[in-house]
């Protein structure tokens, strides 16, 4: 049996030191599905609201690449598209993310290019763990996820569909596509270029890497009408050399690069089918999810295409594809700033969740 315990984190955003407090679940020496061991593995989250006395309104909204539960719960609130006042929102931080155990703050039989292959099958698993020791919830109302956490989502549909009531994938893949894989060896090289790469491991600040890894982000994650129409003045920027190096270079240089390259892997390795339980084949992986969903593309993503979602939205039996008309690339999915996106995602959660 695992057990929680409140812990105080010191990060830094925006320049500034704030508190972040959230809980942590102990999980012990993790059995992985790589045949590998955790040890001691960790599993950070924080809830929002209450839950109800019938455990009947949980909402799971796991974490996306690069992030931790802050840079997400601005979407949490009364007027956003996570109600705490009506639902319990538990947002689990992915293993790799630098709360949950990683490569940064893991055991020292671990380190060194020792990390194990960590995949979605380990996260959901703990997630599930956490649910059922920690809150007595064996079933879920809702999963929304974007990006990797779109993939999470769809890894618990597939793994535990008896489970999972309803699903909003944003932005995301039941399968990493072979373009996709391209993109993240790109990304992968950028990041090991930098002095401090030693045998499959950083040792010391990567800054150069990261920064180069940002440059790289910024060019696939943004739509060409993002930067075309200077949709980036809307972060308060001029240039696109200003909002490359304040919000892309930025973003990745508040990560360890050990927990970055991990996450790297995690996402390249995704497949809801690539377990014992479908041995590879995706079609019935797919066929299997019996929640409700709403599969949610950017039309202009690069990483996950409409085209590439509609295939796999196809073979679900009964998810609705319902595209983001956005000029905000990958970011549609986490529109820190376009209201008109965030009304788009609104209004899926609340048409899932009034059925």
């Amino acid at each position: 049996m695992g057990n929680s315990g409140a812990l105080e984190f010191r990060s830094l955003r925006c320049g500034q030191k704030i508190m972040q407090d959230f809980d942590i679940f102990e999980l012990g020496d993790l059995a992985l599905q790589c045949g590998r061991t955790l040890p001691a593995a960790r599993l950070a989250y924080k809830t929002y609201g209450e839950l109800a006395p019938d455990a009947s309104n949980v909402i799971l909204y796991p974490t996306s690449y690069g992030a931790q539960h802050f840079d997400t719960e601005w979407l949490i609130g009364r007027e956003r598209v996570l109600d705490p006042g009506k639902w319990f929102i538990v947002i689990p931080n992915m293993f790799t993310n630098g709360l949950s155990t990683s490569p940064s703050n893991c055991a020292e039989e671990c380190r060194l290019n020792n990390w194990p292959n960590i995949s979605h099958v380990d996260n959901v698993g703990a997630q599930r763990r956490l649910l059922r020791e920690v809150f007595q919830v064996e079933r879920i109302a809702l999963i929304y996820g974007w990006s990797m956490g779109a993939q999470q989502a769809l890894h618990w549909g597939a793994l535990y569909p008896d489970e999972v009531e309803r699903i909003c994938a944003v932005c995301g893949s039941a399968k990493t596509s072979p373009h996709n894989l391209v993109f993240l060896e790109g990304v992968k090289a950028a990041l090991s270029g930098d002095p401090a790469w030693r045998d499959g491991w950083f040792e010391g600040k990567a800054e150069r890497g990261l920064r180069a890894m940002g440059r790289v982000y910024a060019g696939w994650a943004m739509s060409h009408a993002f930067y075309r129409e200077r949709l980036y003045e809307q972060f308060g920027v001029s240039t696109i050399e200003d909002y490359i190096v304040q919000f892309w270079e930025a973003n990745f240089l508040r990560r360890d690069a050990n927990d970055l390259l991990a996450q790297l892997g995690i996402w390249a390795r995704s497949d809801i089918s690539a377990n014992k339980k479908y041995s590879n084949d995706l079609q019935a992986a797919l066929g299997a999810i019996r929640a409700r969903a709403i599969i949610m593309p950017g039309s202009t993503d690069l990483y996950f295409t409409t085209h590439d979602s509609n295939v796999e939205w196809d073979m679900m039996p009964n998810a609705e594809y319902r595209p983001i008309e956005s000029k905000f690339g990958h970011r549609a999915g986490n529109p820190t700033h376009c209201k008109e996106d965030e009304a788009v995602l609104r209004r899926a959660v609340q048409d899932l969740l009034s059925r």
